[in-house]
């Protein structure tokens, strides 16, 4: 496939990012266990799907996350009530400030289709805590590949801090969606170093 060279104007209503694949090949070496400083994870095998859109609109709003907020009830409990898809909650002081998702369903790859915190805990050893328990979980499963994929809209340590936790990035691409805010999946407020156009 040829991609031309230079800019191509997006239809008003649209928003564009480039999208950074990453794999593991290999558990990670072993490491002094990460501090807690309190964190918990807790899974949550059949989540209710108000509760999950709840967390997931709270960490990625400002990151337009917008997948599952688009799907239907039903649609979104075939994903997240099946058996090969593991969600958890990272808990901090009796607050839930952190998703992982863990998708099983193309083994032998596992996936982190989300991984995310909350404006709160970001910068206070959160993140890497939920690596270290995310790479743990996928890890025993014997997987050939973990991946887990970024993009320019989210934040901008984010490809930093997975290919510190051994991530090796093999393919990009170019997502080209509706803009959330402009049908109201997001509030226009969301995001706001993304101009709506």
């Amino acid at each position: 496939m040829t991609i031309p060279d230079g800019y191509t104007d997006l239809p008003t209503g649209k928003i564009a990012s480039i999208v950074t694949y990453l794999e593991m090949r290999q558990p990670p070496a072993v490491t002094a266990e990460s501090e807690t400083y309190g964190w918990i994870l807790t899974p949550h095998p059949i989540p209710d799907v108000d509760w999950y859109r709840g967390l997931f609109r709270a960490i990625g709003q400002d990151w337009l996350w917008f997948s599952r907020l688009q799907m239907s009830d039903e649609e979104l409990r075939r994903n997240i009530h099946d058996s090969r898809v593991d969600i958890f909650a990272l808990e901090f002081e009796g607050r839930e400030t952190g998703l992982l998702e863990l998708d099983r369903r193309e083994m032998p790859d596992i996936e982190l289709a989300f991984i995310g915190l909350t404006h709160d805990v970001i910068g206070r050893g959160a993140g890497r805590f939920l690596m270290d328990r995310a790479l743990q979980i996928a890890w025993s499963h014997q997987p050939e590949r973990v991946l887990v994929h970024t993009c320019t809209l989210d934040h901008h340590r984010a490809l930093d801090f997975y290919r510190k936790a051994g991530f090796v990035p093999y393919k990009r691409a170019i997502e080209v969606a509706d803009d959330p805010r402009v049908d109201g999946t997001l509030p226009r407020s969301a995001a706001p170093s993304v101009p709506i156009l």
